[in-house]
């Protein structure tokens, strides 16, 4: 991920950070569709990213989830000129999918100066939950 840049040190106002894919992202088919401090949504397809039985992969799940999950909180930590690192990530596989398009939704359940918590939801087309991941990330000072 890129580190936020600072707008204008003066007026202690920051340049909210923009999502950059990363290789693993990519090679997934990742999509972003919003992002802000209250929300980041992304999709993913369910072809390319199946195990051997024809299902969504569980560790496709959690790399997903803990990607958007953790562009929500380096968004919320570059209002305050931060970046922030993972250090706690868990997932729930409710049920599984075969084919389409996932959707993966970042939303806070607390936003501090020094640590986040995120609530990600990954839903199928019929918009019926298939994980619910809970990501933790440490705000720190960036480094230049």
């Amino acid at each position: 991920m890129n580190a936020p840049s600072p707008q204008d040190a003066s007026d202690n106002q920051h340049e909210l950070w923009k999502i950059t894919l990363g290789e693993l992202d990519e090679k997934m088919g990742v999509k972003i569709l919003e992002e802000s401090v209250e929300r980041v949504v992304a999709t993913m397809p369910v072809e390319g990213n199946r195990q051997s039985f024809g299902l969504l992969h569980g560790g496709a799940s959690l790399a997903v989830g803990e990607a958007v999950g953790s562009w929500a909180a380096v968004i919320h930590a570059s209002t305050m000129g931060k970046t922030a690192v993972g250090v706690d990530v868990s997932a729930t596989h409710h049920r599984s999918a075969r084919e389409g398009q996932v959707t993966i939704t970042a939303t806070p359940i607390h936003l501090g100066g020094t640590l986040t918590t995120h609530e990600v939801l990954i839903t199928n087309e019929a918009g019926q939950r298939l994980c619910t991941l809970r990501i933790t990330n440490l705000l720190m000072k960036r480094k230049n």
